[in-house]
């Protein structure tokens, strides 16, 4: 057992207690002003510089050590799902339409363990700063903090984020060099028909004529339009709202959905395709469709020097044999990926468990049993990168 994690062992309590704490009160993202506080107040025990206020509910903190000028940034995301929560337990979520379904609560965790680790042992050479980063499930929270100068106040050589994995077993790692997680787009179809009686449909121009060919073309873009081994995209629609009684055609009808891909010239071929789409099909079927397509965030790209740094960093924890370096990508997505596009760094998993619930799902909860391993990890990678002997 590595030195930093036995350290870390021996306050797993606290780690826990944090983690609970923060899976009751959990936030949306850009409303974290609780949980930033909880962040900012921990940092601040430690004696830790802090830094409020970065994309509202952002907090950087800052820990120097030696000489060196080297720099680098290791970031977790803070905020919650707007969704319920069925699981029973004492710790479940407190405020009713928000759920930590995605674990950012164990993210916060286990940085704010590392920051306790590094803040007594010193152990380093360089500049270690630990983002939190708010809003990350599909509001730009990593693109704000961007904006609001993150790497001009906070200049690092590399960042690095990490992600806990259900279906992963407890203890092992997964990385891979180039895109390890997809693009996210979001997409809102507005039809607009002619409403009327539901028994006398030929006197109005039903908007769900155009709502079935939709659906049907939309599921299958993906797989008749591009070579699915070397351009994977997903299109799924989510929503469909219309309608408000059994006997009454509505004037309109909306389909909302979201599209991944790994690349970006596949990414960006698909918004035509829909326009194409909806024209074709309004004129079939009479209707007028509307296209809202919204561009959120690019695929998460490891660069391949600091793939390796984190892989590295997770070997000399766990041991080669427990670090997969070819897990493949994801079709899920992460804002991860404005961080990665502005300064080199890679983006890690560790595993929650085989039998984890799903994440985004209202059953699933952060494995507490990992804190201290995710913690750790943040110590050897900033060893490693930050050595004293340089």
């Amino acid at each position: 057992m590595s030195t930093s994690l036995k350290a870390i062992e021996a306050f797993h309590d606290d780690l826990r207690e944090w983690r609970r704490d923060l899976h009751a009160h959990p936030e949306i993202g850009f409303e974290e002003e609780r949980t930033a506080n909880f962040i900012a107040d921990r940092l601040e025990e430690f004696g830790i510089e802090t830094t409020r206020g970065l994309a509202g509910t952002g907090i950087v903190g800052t820990l120097r050590n030696g000489s060196s000028q080297r720099a680098i940034g290791l970031r977790a995301d803070i905020d919650a799902l707007p969704m319920d929560e069925d699981n029973t337990f004492a710790h479940r979520s407190q405020n009713p339409g928000r759920m930590h379904a995605c674990g950012h609560d164990g993210h916060t965790t286990m940085l704010l363990g590392a920051a306790r680790y590094l803040a007594e042992h010193r152990d380093f050479d360089g500049t270690v700063h630990f983002i939190f980063q708010p809003a990350e499930e599909g509001l730009g929270g990593g693109k704000r903090m961007i904006e609001d100068g993150l790497f001009e106040q906070f200049p690092v050589d590399g960042v690095y984020g990490m992600h806990n994995w259900p279906g992963l077993a407890t203890g092992r790692f997964g990385i891979c060099a180039g895109a390890i997680m997809a693009s996210c787009d979001f997409f809102d179809l507005t039809i607009t028909g002619k409403g009327g009686h539901a028994a006398m449909p030929h006197l109005g121009v039903d908007p769900f004529v155009a709502v079935g060919q939709l659906l049907s073309q939309l599921q299958s873009l993906p797989a008749r339009r591009f070579n699915a081994s070397r351009s994977p995209a997903v299109v799924s629609v989510t929503q469909v709202h219309g309608g408000s009684a059994y006997n009454v055609i509505p004037d309109t009808v909306k389909i909302s959905g979201t599209v991944r891909a790994l690349d970006e010239e596949t990414r960006r071929a698909i918004e035509p395709m829909f326009q194409d789409m909806a024209a074709g099909i309004g004129r079939a079927t009479g209707t007028t469709i509307g296209v809202d397509y919204r561009y959120i965030n690019a695929a998460t790209f490891n660069h391949a020097a600091e793939t390796e740094n984190a892989a590295r960093g997770a070997a000399q924890l766990v041991g080669e044999n427990r670090v997969d370096r070819d897990l493949g990508p994801s079709m899920g997505a992460e804002d991860f990926a404005y961080m990665l596009e502005a300064t080199p760094g890679a983006y890690i998993w560790l595993g929650n468990g085989e039998n984890s619930a799903a994440l985004h799902n209202t059953s699933y909860d952060f494995d507490d049993s990992i804190s201290p391993l995710g913690a750790a990890y943040w110590v050897e990678l900033t060893r490693s990168l930050l050595s004293v002997t340089g």
